[in-house]
């Protein structure tokens, strides 16, 4: 079996983890107490869903999952939810004092503190596996958990599983809408981390999906609900391979070797279609074509960049429901002829396509049409560097003066690391621009040198 075990870090972590394991236990018929009456096995067995959950003697199925936070709130809030009987008691791990949003104390001071209890209920998980995948982490970038304590139990797993993947889930600070003065600072520190220690991160920021909210789905006030079930579906979506069977299995591992060009250019876009109300649902046709055509147009992206101003290097369109590989085709030879879309000059093909027949769930009481098709695109695309180039901004404007700073130093970290991850940031957007460059003055032997 090819297992994941999903971390969720941080209050906007666990908040996105609780709409997927909703989801999840929707999609398998797993009622919130873990009892699943379609399952007639007791114990072990090698149906698809084990990939996400394991199965205890009693029939009851748990998700192989952590919870982290450093204050205790968010994760009382999922000891006394509706699924509160769904985890394991030990799964659910909280601190004591929070991280106040910032970085450093995530990192160094309290995270510290509590990095070795979760490596050991992660090391216990991992046990239970019979062939362990990787791991996915879902963090929010802008706080001090997710960053720090994110960064620093992803630095952990890269020792101690060197070679299972690591696919990240990240909550990026928005351009406009911002819950933090000091996001800059630590989504820069954390960003230095995440470059090293991760295979693939997928990117996600509030204001794409409040836009997002607002025009497909008529939600005049978008409660965070609403947007972590929004994301839930695209983890969904990405993960619905490793849990149901289809013509085109696409794997964990298959999302790296085909999104990342270059170690360090990993991070990708994600985009989902249709994302419709059941008003709207009615009235279109929502045919292969016109949904892969909703999943390349930049309102749709998930992260508040545009696809236009930069070229795509790969793309990874998975498809769930009715669809079969013909359709999937010609949708994809439609989109290469379109102008719009630019891909770089050494990449030909570009396209990674995976097929699931389960079509997507919808949460009763959600905002989402139950349509018979849908599709997730990962995208890995030279715009990202925007958002990089936006933050960056903001983090120069504020560390000109310094302000904020003695917040970070004075638990224990030292200005060199702002420089230092500032430097790796600029390196970053200079990787990019190399990789969107015209490959025509056989620039290919620097490439090499960098790593």
């Amino acid at each position: 079996m090819r297992e994941c075990i999903t971390i969720h870090l941080g209050q906007g972590g666990i908040q996105t983890g609780n709409a997927c394991w909703e989801l999840f236990c929707l999609e398998h018929g797993i009622q919130p107490d873990g009892q699943m009456p379609s399952d007639k096995t007791i114990g072990g067995g090698d149906d698809a869903f084990n990939t996400f959950f394991s199965e205890t003697g009693s029939g009851k199925h748990v998700p192989r999952t952590v919870f982290v936070d450093l204050e205790p709130t968010v994760v009382d809030e999922v000891r006394t939810g509706t699924y509160r009987q769904l985890y394991h008691p030990e799964q659910l791990i909280s601190g004591k004092e929070d991280a106040a949003n910032n970085y450093a104390r995530g990192h160094y001071t309290i995270g510290k503190e509590i990095v070795d209890l979760v490596l050991d209920r992660i090391r216990k998980l991992a046990d239970n596996c019979t062939g362990l995948q990787g791991f996915f982490a879902f963090n929010a970038i802008g706080g001090g958990t997710g960053s720090g304590l994110g960064a620093l139990l992803l630095e952990r797993l890269s020792v101690d599983y060197g070679r299972k993947s690591k696919v990240s889930f990240t909550i990026y600070p928005a351009p406009q809408v911002s819950t933090a003065v000091v996001e800059p600072y630590n989504c820069v520190l954390s960003t230095h981390t995440l470059l090293e220690h991760t295979d693939v991160t997928f990117m996600v920021d509030n204001e794409a999906l409040y836009d997002i909210c607002r025009r497909n789905l008529d939600i005049e006030r978008p409660t965070y609900t609403n947007l972590n079930r929004l994301t839930a579906q695209i983890i969904s979506s990405m993960t619905a391979s490793l849990r149901f069977d289809g013509a085109l299995n696409v794997d964990l591992t298959e999302f790296q070797t085909n999104l990342v060009p270059y170690p360090r250019i990993h991070l990708a876009v994600a985009s989902f279609a249709p994302i419709i109300s059941a008003e709207k649902a009615y009235h279109e046709q929502l045919s292969v074509s016109e949904i892969t055509n909703a999943v390349f147009e930049p309102a749709s992206m998930l992260v508040k960049v545009d696809p236009r101003h930069g070229k795509y290097m790969a793309c990874c369109l998975m498809y769930r429901g009715d669809v079969v590989p013909k359709d999937v085709n010609a949708a994809v030879a439609t989109i290469k002829t379109k102008r719009t879309i630019q891909f770089v000059d050494w990449c030909p093909t570009g396209f990674k396509c995976g097929i699931n027949y389960q079509p997507p769930t919808v949460v009763p009481g959600g905002d989402l049409a139950k349509v018979m098709r849908a599709v997730t695109m990962m995208s890995n695309s030279t715009c990202i560097a925007e958002l990089y180039s936006r933050i960056d901004h903001k983090f120069d404007l504020m560390y000109a003066k310094r302000a904020f700073v003695h917040w970070y130093v004075g638990e224990g970290m030292e200005e060199g690391e702002f420089s230092e991850a500032r430097e790796d940031m600029a390196a970053l957007e200079k990787d990019y621009e190399e990789v969107g460059a015209e490959s025509a003055e056989g620039d290919g032997e620097e490439e090499g040198e960098e790593y």
